[in-house]
């Protein structure tokens, strides 16, 4: 019984992991292909945000937190059992 339980927090923990980089990869690709879309309308974009496009997205900062807190999660799964 014991092991199904550690089976299915297993199977649990690897889809959430999943999830999260399927997400932050079609966020990446659909704010590629929106900042091709829209370059010659928008307006000029600060040099620091421009040379750390990651940094300062918050959708990009939401899904690393995201994913640290499932990976420590995990640790903790696992340190525990």
């Amino acid at each position: 019984m014991v092991l199904v339980v550690e089976m299915l927090n297993l199977i649990i923990a690897v889809l959430a992991v999943l999830i999260l980089v399927s997400g932050l990869y079609y966020t990446y690709k659909l704010g590629r292909s929106q900042e091709v879309a829209q370059s010659k309308y928008d307006t000029e974009i600060n040099e620091k945000v421009q040379d750390h496009i990651f940094i300062r997205n918050p959708v990009f900062i939401t899904y690393a937190v995201g994913l640290f807190l499932v990976i420590a999660y995990i640790i903790y799964l696992t340190i525990s059992m």
